[in-house]
């Protein structure tokens, strides 16, 4: 694992819960880092520097398109 890049941060689990899914689906390897400690105490998120999307290397572009395709599919989705 010590090959593996960051792609993305989060704040909260439930920022990434559709990406989780999609990632899982497309086979891609990949883990959330701190993903426990912030389930735990979510007020250290921050403090941690966030959950980051971690994926291998020849995963990265695979995984940078469904992220792009996903925020370009909410686009008109907002938490209020």
């Amino acid at each position: 694992m010590i090959d593996y890049i960051s792609i993305a941060r989060f704040t909260y689990p439930y920022e990434y819960s559709v990406l989780k899914h999609l990632l899982l689906e497309a086979e891609i390897p990949f883990f959330f880092k701190n993903e426990t400690m912030v389930g735990i105490t979510p007020f250290y998120s921050n403090a941690l520097g966030g959950i980051e999307l971690v994926v291998h290397p020849n995963a990265k572009e695979e995984t940078l398109a469904i992220i792009e395709k996903l925020r370009k599919d909410q686009e008109g989705l907002q938490i209020v």
